[in-house]
């Protein structure tokens, strides 16, 4: 038990799976992941995106490919790609061999919409010589008809019918390299899905709310959703589904993760709503702050709070702080100690000298 068991979550230890040098699932970390909305076919394009995407802090990237174009673009996208690549299939299982021959390094696909077991058994075997895994993609508006006319319509049960009878074709075919997501745009929806599958599998699990919509409200519905499983220690792996900049998605998915502690990545910032007693303009000089320091990857904890009344309190609980003080004087704190008056004309230079003074002691402890 930790210092603060209140804090603590016990996540379920699912089997381990490989994603190209990306180890899902047991006690590893939490994957962030995002799609790029470039034509795959545009090597170019969709190699920049993806180097966007991994500055932002992805550890996986998928890419669809719908077409012979598309997976014959994968051999020079993957020779480029800072992370695995997994290759968004759907029907067509020559596509699904071609990627995997291609470079991916995992196949998102639902084996049941490959075809007969002859099919499927040669989608299994390019997995398995070219050290590829597989996502089983179920999605509540793409079930299977018998399932949808067994179900009467996109239910919990329907859901987690179709991941087992899906899980079921790939274990018959000895294949065990591989991660399960039961999706849908509804968060009460998704969140029994993955409960229920929780339950009944020890395979890794993809976490997302599918077709969330744009950024605010699919933030929200994302954050709830997902927030809600993974305090509940359920999920290996996530995505945020924006209709917006991919890089969004990976910003939000990393700070879903930070607030739970489950993984630390770049400055945390508990900064205050500002009011009247604001000694200082704070959320000008937060939004100064997150782009100056967006660079930073180490974890590192920073309180801007704008008056005493909570400011010393919240500066005792992080690396560093600033508190607002009276005709400009604002008081720097040092890991809950107090260290001088800094100015409100130079609070932005200290805050950033600081942080990266912060970021080398501790690369030298390590």
């Amino acid at each position: 038990m930790s210092l603060r068991p209140f804090r603590d979550i016990n996540r379920k230890k699912t089997r381990v799976i490989n994603v190209g040098d990306v180890k899902i699932g047991g006690d590893n970390p939490i994957s962030v992941q995002s799609m790029t909305n470039t034509l795959t076919t545009d090597v170019k394009a969709t190699i920049k995106q993806i180097n966007y995407i991994c500055e932002e802090g992805a550890d996986l990237v998928r890419v669809s490919c719908p077409d012979e174009g598309s997976t014959f673009a994968l051999k020079e996208i993957t020779k480029h790609a800072p992370v695995p690549i997994i290759a968004d299939i759907h029907f067509h299982y020559k596509r699904a061999i071609e990627a995997a021959e291609n470079g991916a390094k995992c196949l998102r696909i639902n084996p049941g919409n490959i075809g007969d077991k002859l099919k499927i058994h040669e989608v299994l075997s390019a997995a398995k010589n070219n050290n590829c895994s597989i996502r089983i993609g179920v999605n509540a508006g793409s079930l299977e008809k018998d399932i949808l006319e067994k179900y009467k319509e996109p239910c919990p049960e329907a859901l987690v019918d179709s991941a087992l009878r899906n899980i079921k074709i790939l274990e018959d075919q000895d294949f065990f390299n591989f991660k399960i997501s039961v999706k849908s745009s509804d968060v009460f929806l998704s969140v029994a899905s993955y409960r229920q599958l929780s339950k009944k599998c020890n395979y890794p699990l993809h976490l997302g709310i599918t077709e969330a919509g744009s950024f605010i409200p699919g933030s929200i519905k994302s954050s709830i959703g997902l927030g809600t499983l993974l305090l509940e220690g359920i999920g290996d792996t996530i995505r945020i589904s924006l209709s917006d900049d991919p890089i969004k998605e990976i910003k939000i998915g990393n700070e879903v993760l930070k607030s739970l502690n489950l993984r630390n990545r770049g400055v945390k910032i508990i900064s205050c709503p500002s009011c009247a007693r604001q000694a200082f303009p704070v959320i000008n000089t937060v939004k100064i702050l997150e782009e100056k320091l967006s660079h930073i990857k180490t974890p590192i904890t920073l309180s801007i709070i704008g008056c005493v009344v909570n400011g010393p309190g919240e500066a005792a609980m992080t690396d560093i702080g600033i508190t607002g003080g009276g005709k400009g004087n604002n008081m720097l704190y040092l890991s809950g100690i107090q260290r001088e008056k800094v100015l409100t004309k130079d609070l932005i230079s200290k805050v950033v000298n600081q942080v990266e003074e912060k970021v080398k002691e501790i690369q030298n402890n390590n």
